[in-house]
């Protein structure tokens, strides 16, 4: 029986008409494991991943392979987006134990739920030195029936040394002071060596967005005037706008670059990444005035809003790599790529000359089956402008004819607070009130669906069911980061009100007392066979830097020192790790250049709500470069915000006060004047 049918979960539900038996992660998984006597194979993945839908196909959809699995295994199926707990402990064991992780990631369990076995995508026939799923399937059997003292040797070393992980880990790295001024250099300088200078972006393939990283450079350049940070942040911010990672004709970014030069894509697109890099090219337009930085900024907010709001205002997890070629196959990029004969099919054979030409298309192709990824190869001032939008409004509308890759609709708590940052921002500043709206939207639904009466999260929700996975460290950080940004754009206190709910739990329930360390599950969570703990960035800023950056945040705002000197120790371990791995805390760093800031805090008294001249003096603060600097709006005498608190008019005009630790400026009222003091 396949007990998948009742979840919310996309990727689960892909996975009901299964013959395998799957079960939900649950203890009567692992009790029905104990009462048949036999191992557990875990499988997790997510919807959007290429692979994942190659195994199920190849093995989970194969009678004979999940006859096998039923008799001998209890099979569990994750969807690691909504638990990734479960999969953080596990990817653990699987790169200790084999030297690298991916998904779909396969994994044999004793039912005491502690690992023996390891392994990602597993062939149906041998393959390029890998063995098939069925042979791992017969020695795994082998090995639980006749060596069952190994299997349990090897199981419990590998839980002992996951513990002593989290022991030297979790005690080492709280507490020990914020990066300052040489750690913030030793970073720059690894960064500086890691840094392509022909591409744009760090390292080799495959090429990774680096979000977080973009980020600390923009800050670094706005406290120091480094020109080099800035030099990398546009170089490779403009690299990825050109390249085939970028969609040329709908907007947004795809998860990552198989090669280089930023050419050719893995297609999925996803929330996180999208909601990030709108914010990067937003601040580097704030930072530059990059026209083309602005450009992207905003078909990336018009791509999330337009392709993955939710009808109850939330945003999709993601869309998928594959898609319906037109003959019932499914293929990866098949929704994206043209070859130069589909272009003459819907342009014409003079204007697809002119298409091939500036988006690269050509008769060998730069993709699979001589199918090209749009990119911009040329220069755009060698094309006409109006040519240019007309052949792109077209090849657009004819690929929305195309079978459309399926999406992941359900809201993770995490990266709707990543978006509703993200739209706040842009929309503010490109005088966008429909992105604004759309983020408003979204922190509604987090807070009516996701937040219990205590104000705990939820982690995810679908078609405005709530789940029933307990938020993790990330969801309760990037929920308050957008709360914030929220409150700053819209000068709601509510919203700053709600971000102290969740950082409130954050500090009770996520902190090591002793240390300031943060781990990814409360202290009440259920207990897994060790407590995640990663400070690192992935796709995503860490959860334990992303804290930070909100306790830092919510401390400027309100004044907070116990959420103030929380950040400062959350940041003890970037001030290790930044040195040494730059690439892997860019978000640390981030919020380490706000620390070093200050950061900024910036009441702007308006003399009316929607005055001119208050909302001008608001955009300016909204708009200044200060790393990490907060921003409160309101009339004179509002008791919205504490920094508005005894914050007079000046001569009965508007008037903003800058502050450094509620240290005060004197106060101005003329934007240009303001402009200069924010700008870094």
């Amino acid at each position: 029986m396949n007990r998948l049918a009742g979840v919310t979960s996309p990727y689960l539900l892909q996975h009901a008409d299964n013959p395998v038996d799957w079960w939900p992660w649950s203890p009567e998984a692992f009790e029905e494991a104990r009462r048949r006597d036999v191992p557990v194979l875990l499988s997790v993945g997510y919807s959007a991943c290429h692979w994942c839908h190659v195994m199920a196909h190849e093995s989970f959809e194969d009678d004979v392979t999940a006859a096998y699995l039923n008799e001998h295994f209890v099979s569990v199926k994750v969807d690691r987006e909504e638990r990734p707990d479960v999969d953080a402990v596990y990817m653990e064991a699987v790169q200790a134990a084999t030297g690298q992780g991916g998904w779909p990631m396969t994994v044999f369990l004793t039912p005491d739920a502690e690992p023996f076995y390891f392994g990602t995508y597993f062939p149906p026939a041998p393959r390029s030195g890998m063995p098939s799923f069925r042979q791992v399937l017969e020695g795994v059997r082998a090995a639980w029936t006749d060596r069952r003292g190994e299997v349990a040797e090897v199981a419990g070393k590998i839980v002992r040394d996951l513990s002593q992980r989290e022991i030297d880990f979790g005690t080492g790295n709280g507490g020990g002071g914020a990066p300052g001024e040489p750690e913030i250099g030793q970073a720059l300088l690894g960064l500086t060596r890691e840094y392509d200078p022909q591409r744009g972006g760090f390292g080799g393939a495959p090429k990774f967005p680096p979000s977080m990283v973009l980020e600390f450079l923009l800050r670094h350049h706005a406290r120091t005037g480094a020109e080099g940070a800035l030099q990398m942040a546009q170089d490779t911010c403009e690299r990825m706008a050109r390249g085939g990672i970028y969609d040329q004709l709908g907007g947004g970014f795809a998860r990552y670059s198989v090669d280089r030069d930023w050419i050719v894509p893995h297609f999925e697109k996803m929330l996180y990444d999208n909601a990030l890099l709108c914010r990067v090219y937003a601040h580097l337009w704030r930072a530059t005035g990059s026209e083309p930085a602005r450009r992207v900024a905003l078909e990336t907010a018009d791509f999330l809003v337009r392709e993955l709001r939710t009808n109850e205002g939330g945003f999709a997890s993601a869309l998928d790599a594959d898609s319906d070629d037109g003959t019932g196959r499914h293929v990866e990029g098949a929704y994206y790529a043209w070859t130069p004969g589909q272009l003459a099919e819907v342009l014409g054979e003079d204007d697809a000359r002119i298409a091939a030409h500036y988006f690269g298309v050509t008769e060998d192709g730069t993709f699979e089956h001589g199918a090209s990824v749009l990119q911009l190869p040329q220069q755009d001032s060698v094309f006409d402008a109006e040519k240019v939008e007309s052949i792109r409004r077209r090849l657009l509308a004819a690929r929305a004819e195309r079978p459309a890759p399926g999406r992941d609709d359900k809201v993770v708590a995490a990266w709707n607070g990543l978006a509703v940052a993200a739209l706040a921002e842009t929309g503010a500043y490109f005088d966008r009130p429909d992105l604004v709206e759309a983020a408003v939207g979204a922190a509604d639904l987090l807070v009516r669906l996701h937040l219990d009466e205590q104000a705990r999260l939820a982690r995810t929700s679908r078609d405005g069911h709530v789940g029933t996975h307990a938020g993790v460290l990330e969801d309760y950080a990037d929920v308050a980061e957008g709360f914030l940004a929220l409150a700053s754009v819209t000068g709601e206190g509510v919203w700053l009100e709600f971000a102290g709910f969740l950082l409130d739990h954050v500090l009770a329930r996520f902190t090591d007392p002793e240390t300031g360390a943060l781990y990814d599950t409360a202290s009440d969570a259920e207990q897994l066979i060790r407590r995640p703990q990663d400070p690192t960035d992935n796709a995503t800023p860490s959860g334990w830097t992303a804290a930070a950056g909100a306790l830092l945040g919510y401390a400027a705002q309100t004044g907070s020192a116990p959420h103030r000197t929380a950040a400062e120790r959350a940041l003890g371990v970037v001030k290790k790790l930044g040195p040494r791995v730059p690439r892997f805390v860019g978000w640390g760093l981030a919020v380490a250049e706000a620390l070093l800031d200050g950061p900024r805090e910036v009441a702007v008294v308006a003399s009316a709500p929607a005055d001119k001249a208050s909302t001008a003096l608001h955009r300016t603060a909204l708009l200044g470069t200060a790393p990490g600097a907060v921003v409160a709006y309101g009339v004179a005498g509002s008791e919205e915000f504490p920094l508005l608190a005894d914050r007079p008019l000046v001569d009965g005009r508007p008037a903003a006060y800058v502050c450094r630790h509620f240290t005060c400026d004197a106060p101005v009222t003329d934007p240009k004047r303001l402009r200069d003091t924010l700008s870094g």
